[in-house]
């Protein structure tokens, strides 16, 4: 029988042995798409899980082995500096391949600390479910406001919202894009997420503010 590994927001991961993870959609939706995406930058040499099958609302990956980049920095294996750096740096090597089709510029639209997972041979990007084609800009103010909620929102434990506030600073210094020019857009975007807590949602204008005052910083 497969292992419950980790519970999200709308999917469950399974650990099938020790090498293939198993993620299943809750609401039956196919993963078929956020697949041939991963499967296209992992072609670019952008560092994704391996994806083995899609069937149903199951998609078989790769078991990466590491923490993620949240859990090293709050165990101190991390600093929020370098937290920023890595998440600046994964969104812009993204940004710099040639979106499937060759139009536009292909966006994450999740990333942050959490779903970054630090494994023996470097970071690795994961959760896709978001990735559609779009400018840049729009992918770097949501990371920076989705850190900027974290921070804001009082609802995580303290060294969490700590190291997001930190971590947005490194962050905004590194990002190579302009995370306030789509910050409109980016809040309409988390505003409209399903998923979005009553908090997060409560200190949506707060964040967003505080992105325009440490970017102008």
């Amino acid at each position: 029988m497969p292992t419950l590994l980790a519970s999200g927001r709308d999917a469950d991961v399974f650990a099938l042995d020790g090498h293939r993870v198993l993620r299943r959609s809750r609401d039956g939706r196919s993963p078929a798409v956020e697949a041939e995406v991963m499967r296209h930058v992992a072609g670019l040499g952008l560092p994704v899980p391996r994806v083995y099958s899609v069937d149903g609302p199951d998609l078989v990956m790769e078991r990466l082995h590491g923490p993620s980049l949240l859990g090293a920095a709050l165990a101190g294996e991390v600093t929020a500096e370098e937290t920023g750096r890595i998440m600046a740096d994964l969104q812009g090597r993204l940004h710099a391949l040639p979106a499937p089709g060759g139009g536009g510029v292909l966006l994450h639209l999740d990333l942050h600390p959490d779903n970054v997972v630090l494994t023996a041979t470097g970071p690795v990007l994961i959760d896709w479910t978001n990735a559609r084609q779009g400018e840049a800009d729009l992918d770097v103010a949501l990371s920076a406001l989705i850190l900027a909620q974290v921070a804001l929102a009082g609802t995580f434990p303290g060294p969490v919202a700590a190291l997001a506030g930190e971590g947005l600073g490194a962050f905004l210094s590194h990002t190579r894009g302009d995370p306030v020019r789509l910050l409109d857009a980016a809040v309409e975007l988390r505003a409209g997420d399903p998923n979005l807590a009553p908090e997060e949602e409560r200190v949506l204008a707060a964040a967003a503010e505080a992105v325009r005052g440490r970017a102008s910083a």
